[in-house]
């Protein structure tokens, strides 16, 4: 199915005077403690608002009924339910940056669940600069979602199934979540995966280094290289994208302390290499069992394609089904393109959520998903 896009002329009055109100309508805020890493079960989803429990363990999320959404629109959306979709996000973003994402899911008629990651947003991050990115274990990222998808977004899906839509940071979170919990989610949508950073080609090096730095207490340092949020917009860093939607993200930034996370630490460096190594493991990746959706931007000044491509072949090996969808002449963030090509993202997603699972059994099949298609 295809929606409607919001026009870029008038971005910031659709989703001021449209959107917004729409959503205000059918969310509910929630907080939860974050799990132990690597146990999904510690998780606590019972915290019944942000003054309690513990701050630094505290995590944020927001979920969007689906059926209140379609009983509070005017233009009577009535599209059929067809179950929730968890959104995980990248680095130093939070679950606000998605709400014209969130928008149109609502009006495909899936519930959509957005946790704010440890260490980013409104949920609690274990230092108090708000610009450091820091987590203890790369583990507890993975059990945080997994539980949330398990105990939040399962309850707004009911009998239908949880998909997950996930980008760059999220995304690889999400990858090794269908890696540890393989049945919790139904098919899921990889957004520029951050299956392997920029490191300058030096992965090891790069693990080593910051390996080094924290076994001498350099832990929640930030990394050299790495600026505090800067209010003025440099809209040379986002090549092809929509500058009203990276205008109206980076306004979200600037309004809220909370959101302007943007340095990494040495140990968050270590963890999430650690994680990139573990999720590249054959044997790991055999163990997905969910259809897969992966885009890869291009060009890409983040991640590396190559290791997308062979997570892909990895996982395809195993006996699970992947499209690898390049995207030409774009960005990172995928989600923040020009309608020109946000609208054949989005039905390509879209038709992908809906499309019946195939198992794959024969070469034949394999061959067929070896063949890279473009948006």
């Amino acid at each position: 199915m295809s929606v409607d896009l919001i026009d870029e002329h008038v971005y910031e009055q659709t989703m001021k005077n449209k959107v917004l109100p729409s959503l205000a309508r059918c969310s509910h805020e929630g907080w939860m403690d974050s799990c132990q890493p690597g146990d999904k079960d510690s998780f606590r989803s019972d915290i019944p608002n942000e003054d309690t429990g513990d701050p630094h363990k505290r995590l944020h999320y927001v979920c969007y009924s689906a059926s209140e959404f379609q009983d509070a629109t005017p233009t009577h959306v009535m599209a059929r339910y067809r179950g929730a979709i968890v959104i995980s996000h990248g680095f130093s973003e939070f679950g606000r940056k998605y709400e014209e994402l969130t928008w149109y899911f609502l009006m495909a008629g899936y519930s959509v669940c957005i946790l704010d990651h440890w260490g980013h947003g409104l949920s609690g991050r274990g230092v108090d600069d708000p610009n450091l990115v820091w987590v203890d274990n790369w583990e507890r990222y993975v059990a945080d979602l997994a539980g949330f998808c398990t105990q939040v977004a399962q309850t707004y899906a009911g009998e239908h199934p949880v998909y997950l839509y996930a980008h760059s940071m999220g995304a690889a979170i999400g990858a090794r979540m269908l890696e540890r919990f393989p049945d919790i989610i139904g098919k899921a949508v990889l957004s520029s995966p951050m299956i392997e950073p920029k490191t300058g080609h030096m992965p090891l090096a790069a693990l080593a280094a910051a390996d080094a730095a924290c076994a001498v207490g350099m832990g929640e340092k930030p990394v050299p290289g790495f600026r505090p949020f800067d209010a003025n917009l440099d809209m040379s860093k986002y090549k092809h994208g929509s500058l009203a939607r990276v205008e109206w993200a980076h306004q979200l930034r600037v309004g809220q302390t909370w959101y302007q996370t943007s340095q990494v630490t040495y140990q968050w460096i270590k963890e999430a290499l650690q994680m990139c190594r573990e999720l590249m493991r054959p044997d790991q990746c055999a163990q997905v069992e969910a259809p897969i959706l992966l885009f890869q931007a291009e060009p890409d000044r983040f991640v590396l394609p190559k290791a997308q491509e062979k997570f892909a072949a990895q996982v395809r090996d195993g006996g699970c089904e992947v499209e690898l969808v390049k995207v030409p002449h774009s960005m990172h963030e995928l989600y923040e393109m020009p309608n020109a090509v946000l609208g054949p993202y989005l039905d390509r997603i879209f038709s992908f959520f809906e499309q019946p699972y195939v198992l794959l059994n024969d070469e034949a099949s394999r061959e067929d998903l070896d063949d890279i298609a473009h948006v």
